[in-house]
Parts: C-alpha cells; sequence; structure tokens
C-alpha cells in the first residue's frame, strides 16, 4: 500500500509502551526478525527488511501490565506477502516452541494465526486470498471464523524463517466501548464499514479492502489501569485529498491513543 494515486490509506507504524524490553526484542527481533533501526531515550524503533512499517517500543520499567481483556489494542495483524511466507513464519514458531500461540482461524478474506507477546499483546499474522476468491452474502463482505488446517499451511514451506522483508501492517483490531463512536471516528479517515453483522464487532477500510481497522465490544468497557503497558500510538499514511479534509496531523482515538497522519 505505498501507491497513494490509488491508495487512500496505509498503516505504516505503531507505538507500544512495554515493561520488559529486552523479552520485548527477544520475541521482534530475534524470533520474528524485525531489524532495530535505531534505539535511544527509551526508544527502540523496528522494522521488517522491506521498511514497510515501523514499531516502536517505549520502555517504561515501572509500568503496569494490562489486563486483558480491555480497551485498547485487541491485536494489530502484520500481512505476509503471500502463504508461503506466512507458513514459514508458522514453522519458525514451531521449532522455537513459542509459548503464547493462541489459534488459526480461515477467515474467507485471509488465514490467520494467533498469538500474544511477552506482554500480551496480541499480534496476528496472515496472508490475504486474492480479493476474487472473499466471500460475499450478496453485495456484502460475509467474513468467517472457521477451522484452518495447521498441517496443510505447514506443508507450504519445508524450512522455518522470519517475517517475509515484505511484510506490511495490514490492520488494527481494538476492544471500544462503543461501535458507533468508534465507526465516526474511523470514517473521518476515508473508511466505511464492510461488515457490520458480526456479532459485537464491526469492520471497516478504504479502497475495498476487508478491513483496515476492527472494533469489538468484548472488553465489556473494562479499563486498564493508566500508564499500562499496551498502545500507544499508530500512524495512518493518507492521501492527500483526504490528509486536508482534517483539522489536524495528531488525533485521539475513542481509547485514548494517538493517531498521527502521515
Amino acid at each position: 500500500m505505498t501507491d497513494l494515486q490509488t491508495q487512500t490509506l496505509a498503516l505504516t507504524g505503531l507505538t507500544l509502551r512495554v515493561r520488559d524490553l529486552e523479552r520485548q526484542l527477544a520475541f521482534y527481533r530475534d524470533l520474528l526478525g524485525l531489524e532495530v533501526l535505531r534505539s535511544e531515550g527509551g526508544r527502540t524503533e523496528l522494522a521488517p527488511a522491506g521498511r514497510r512499517f515501523t514499531l516502536t517500543l517505549v520502555h517504561e520499567p515501572a509500568a503496569p501490565l494490562r489486563p486483558q481483556p480491555t480497551l485498547g489494542l485487541y491485536h494489530f495483524a502484520l500481512l505476509l506477502p503471500d502463504r508461503k511466507a506466512l507458513a514459514a513464519v508458522f514453522r519458525r514458531l514451531l521449532e522455537a516452541r513459542y509459548p503464547n500461540f493462541q489459534g488459526a482461524s480461515d477467515h474467507g478474506v485471509s488465514e490467520a494465526l494467533y498469538l500474544a507477546d511477552a506482554e500480551g499483546n496480541g499480534l496476528e499474522l496472515y496472508r490475504d486470498r486474492p480479493r476474487e476468491q472473499w466471500p460475499f452474502r450478496g453485495d456484502k463482505l460475509a467474513m468467517v471464523s472457521a477451522r484452518l488446517d495447521l498441517d496443510d499451511l505447514r506443508a507450504q514451506s519445508p524450512h522455518g524463517a522470519p517475517l517475509d522483508p515484505g511484510t506490511t501492517l495490514g490492520h488494527l483490531h481494538l476492544h471500544v466501548a462503543d461501535l458507533d463512536e468508534a465507526e465516526r471516528f474511523f470514517r473521518q479517515f476515508g473508511m466505511e464499514v464492510t461488515q457490520g453483522d458480526y456479532p459485537g464487532a464491526r469492520f471497516l477500510a478504504a479502497d475495498g479492502y476487508h478491513h483496515h481497522v476492527g472494533t469489538n465490544l468484548w472488553a465489556r468497557g473494562r479499563t486498564a489501569p493508566a500508564e499500562s503497558t499496551g498502545l500507544l500510538e499508530y500512524t495512518l499514511r493518507l492521501s492527500p485529498e483526504v490528509k486536508a479534509k482534517l483539522g489536524s496531523p495528531t488525533l485521539t482515538d475513542p481509547n485514548g491513543a494517538r493517531v498521527r497522519v502521515d
């Protein structure tokens, strides 16, 4: 999503507050293979080799761990370029006997693996199916959560590997207090509801994508202690036309996270 003549929106950065920096680096750098771009003043910035997004870890050793589930990040999702790349990183997780693997689903539009980092932040690793294969009910997108054949996926790659250099930040999924409020917020970035009939959740996107943002009510309004670990900020790259309609390059989402507009 780098050609903004045809794409009006891309997620390009995400910032997490972390308590144990070395454990988080062992996961994001050593296991998943993100490269450290710079580290200073308690901030460590990482990216895949292709530099399609950045992940910034803000080290605050006294931060309380965010309870799950609470309002804020449900997961952020890294999009692999193809099924073989997803299978390779899946093998790498299995070879490392990574303990925080949480499951897998076939969503019709995509195949997804779910896990958590060392501090409980949700992470999805996924690959998209071609758009002509996406399921619809009439003219409405009909994402599902079906069983993913993990043996078949693993067979697509004989060896484990870190994240492909072309990995991007595909979408965010957030626990929110009010779906309508969240929808109003994300619509200002040019997103539209793509699926609104999933129980307790709503999905929005630009450019005909299945979703750039998912929102859900599954935390039931529970809040985390102030200054907890977890999502602090994310960055949206917008087309000049959409960007010009906003009053500020920095906004605050319904959960209090900063949204930077690039």
